[in-house]
């Protein structure tokens, strides 16, 4: 007889002693109808290469592994990988990677498939994005979610929604119920298929990451008082002049992605010419 996945996990655990830590995000998803939800989304291929960041204890990483060329396994917890590892003995296209994803290089993969850690979201994202890769489905709180496809004057917009803007497309998949997991976190969460689009560059990035410092202030106030992000050496009151005052009266958090682009490129312009 078939083990539903809340059981398989629950004796899995009771059999390694592993008790989970939600300080560090460790919620493992019980859920088969979900389970199998994201397996058809990652619409794997034989010559697939899948990252996984947080696999815990194979809950994604076993059916991936039995449908691809090749999974990239990166846990950071010693005793979760030790587990994983000896649930994966049967697998030589598994690669166990045991350190902080943040921290090490990936290897090469086309897609991505996780449960993120919903600690690093932020982080993790942006660095998925300096990749070249077909798609990502992936897990996050639904929260962040909501922040990465905000629309210019709403309460969760954001620089992360901003620059996601640019960089990715994001489309959401799924909502998923806290429920779902063990054990169960505070938040509900939401499966995204997060696209790569271009690269930004480093003055936009500064560029935002000055203007939402101080999301409620006009434009023109906001990167007067963070301008140590985009320049230390440029005079900030005589460089944001130059820029078009119309754009520079609006409160940051109504300006449009694009119009924040339009800021950035002139703000190169002028640092370039001085």
């Amino acid at each position: 007889m078939k083990v539903n996945l809340a059981t398989e996990t629950k004796n899995i655990l009771k059999k390694y002693g592993l008790h989970l830590n939600k300080r560090l995000g460790q919620h493992y998803l019980i859920d088969d109808s979900k389970r199998q939800k994201i397996l058809s989304y990652a619409d794997l291929k034989d010559d697939d290469v899948i990252l996984e960041i947080g696999p815990g204890i194979g809950t994604l990483t076993i059916p991936i592994a039995s449908r691809v060329e090749k999974v990239i396994a990166i846990e950071k917890d010693k005793k979760v990988a030790t587990i994983l590892k000896e649930r994966l003995k049967d697998y030589n296209n598994v690669e166990l990677i045991i350190g902080d994803a943040l921290k090490i290089d990936f290897p090469y993969f086309n897609k991505i498939v996780s449960n993120l850690p919903y600690k690093i979201s932020s982080p993790i994202t942006f660095k998925l994005l300096e990749y070249d890769f077909k798609f990502g489905i992936l897990m996050y709180q639904r929260e962040f979610a909501e922040r990465m496809i905000a629309k210019p004057g709403t309460r969760d917009y954001s620089r992360l929604s901003v620059a996601l803007y640019f960089m990715a497309n994001i489309e959401i998949l799924d909502y998923i119920p806290r429920s779902a997991f063990l054990p169960p976190p505070k938040v509900d969460s939401t499966l995204i298929r997060l696209t790569p689009r271009e690269k930004i560059n480093g003055t936009f990035e500064r560029t935002c990451r000055a203007l939402f410092q101080h999301k409620k202030k006009k434009a023109r106030n906001a990167l007067i008082e963070s301008f140590h992000e985009i320049s230390k050496e440029a005079d900030p009151r005589e460089i944001v002049d130059l820029i078009d005052p119309g754009l520079l009266e609006k409160r940051v958090f109504t300006l449009t992605p694009e119009e924040i682009l339009k800021i950035s490129n002139e703000l190169k312009k002028i640092i370039q010419c001085h």
